[in-house]
């Protein structure tokens, strides 16, 4: 069977019987919830480095300071965009999607229809 695609906002909603979409749920929110321990995991070792690279740093002496060089703001600034703020963009949108997934298995009946995301429709295939 083929579900109809609406596109809203250029984000493709697929409307399925949740009777199809429950069993797959719990599946895809555990898939979510380790991607989102992934990325903390990955941001928490980015600061563990940043606070290490730090401690060095304000440990050397003031000449091996001034002979050392660091990294410009700047740089410092798009490592976090990069490291940090990004990866976690994507943790809140991970959680919005956990939510939505939550909602459907609490509040729907076998019998009602759905609109699940495009990753959620990929996922029962």
């Amino acid at each position: 069977m083929t579900d109809p695609i609406i596109y809203t906002n250029y984000v493709a909603a697929h409307h399925r019987k949740a009777a199809e979409v429950l069993p797959f749920i719990d599946a895809y929110v555990a898939k979510k919830e380790q991607e989102i321990a992934e990325i903390e995991q990955m941001v928490e070792r980015y600061e563990n480095r940043r606070a290490k690279e730090e401690r060095a740093y304000q440990s050397m002496s003031t000449l091996r300071r001034l002979l050392s060089g660091r990294k410009p703001d700047h740089h410092l600034a798009v490592e976090y965009i990069h490291f940090v703020k990004k990866p976690m963009e994507k943790v809140r949108e991970l959680r919005q999607e956990i939510d939505k997934a939550r909602s459907i298995q609490q509040s729907s009946s076998p019998s009602d229809i759905v609109s699940v995301s495009s990753e959620l429709a990929n996922e029962m295939r």
